[in-house]
């Protein structure tokens, strides 16, 4: 659209929006989910090293963030799989576990962290397209 075919004035972005459909749900431990499952990959080739340490804090927080959002969303059942991930990951007080151990519960723990982000949802306060 060219400058001239423009209406004048400025334009309502709110009344543009408005007529487009918004989200039944949000996924809001999807972005949390996602990192926590980077980071747990990008961890693996850190472990038993100096680096690990941050590893341990990052994965120990968003395992404590993600069951956040799981309790607020009443879907307690995640706490299953995301208080243990958080235990084990904990910096204060590290569980030591054999190394071909630990290997297994990295990828073990990041599908818990995908699986989460996807799968925890909670109903959009403002959706327009309620009934």
């Amino acid at each position: 659209m060219r400058a001239s075919q423009l209406p004048p004035g400025p334009i309502n972005l709110a009344a543009m929006s408005a007529s487009y459909p918004t989200p039944q749900f949000r996924r809001t431990a999807l972005a949390p989910g996602i990192v926590g499952a980077l980071v747990l990959l990008a961890g693996i080739a850190l472990i038993d090293t100096g680096g690990f340490t941050v590893i341990l804090f990052a994965v120990c927080i968003l395992a404590l963030i993600v069951s956040v959002f799981a309790w607020q969303a009443k879907q307690w059942w995640w706490l299953i799989g995301l208080l243990p991930i958080a235990v084990l990951w904990n910096p204060v007080f590290p569980v030591e576990l054999d190394a071909d151990v630990r290997l297994g519960a990295e990828y073990v723990a990041a599908l818990v962290f995908i699986a989460a982000g996807i799968l925890i949802k909670i109903r959009n306060p403002e959706d327009r397209n309620r009934r």
